[in-house]
């Protein structure tokens, strides 16, 4: 079993950064690849930023690529999801999840593809 807890999640001024963090369980997180999804009421859960499990490659969605970076510290067991220039539409519940199992250098993007997740955190951007 992993769990996957979000935290630094809060309200913002848009134009505003933050910083989420998500903090595994486990003995192999450095085998997990990571992810970032959010989700705004009324809409489904889109994906927003990935990354393998070496933290050597990373892929943004186009609608937050340049704003938004991902990372993670295998020492510490945590990914992190720097959000800059926050924009209202940005406003969701984010969350982590993590795929166990793979090691190799693709990108997942689905929702599908992951199978553990986090309970989420509330990131509110006021204009």
């Amino acid at each position: 079993q992993v769990q996957l807890v979000e935290s630094g999640g809060g309200s913002v001024q848009t134009g505003g950064s933050l910083r989420l963090s998500c903090a595994a369980s486990g003995r192999t997180f450095s085998s997990y690849a990571m992810g970032w999804f959010r989700q705004a009421p009324g809409q489904e859960r889109e994906f927003v930023a990935g990354i393998t499990w070496s933290g050597g490659r990373t892929y943004a969605a186009p609608s937050v690529n340049g704003r938004f970076i991902i990372s993670r510290d295998n020492a510490k067991n945590t990914v992190y999801l720097q959000m800059n220039t926050l924009k209202p539409e940005d406003t969701a519940v984010y969350y982590c999840a993590a795929r166990t199992g793979y090691s190799g250098s693709y990108i997942f993007t689905g929702s599908a593809d992951y199978n553990y997740w986090g309970q989420g955190t509330q990131v509110t951007v006021s204009s």
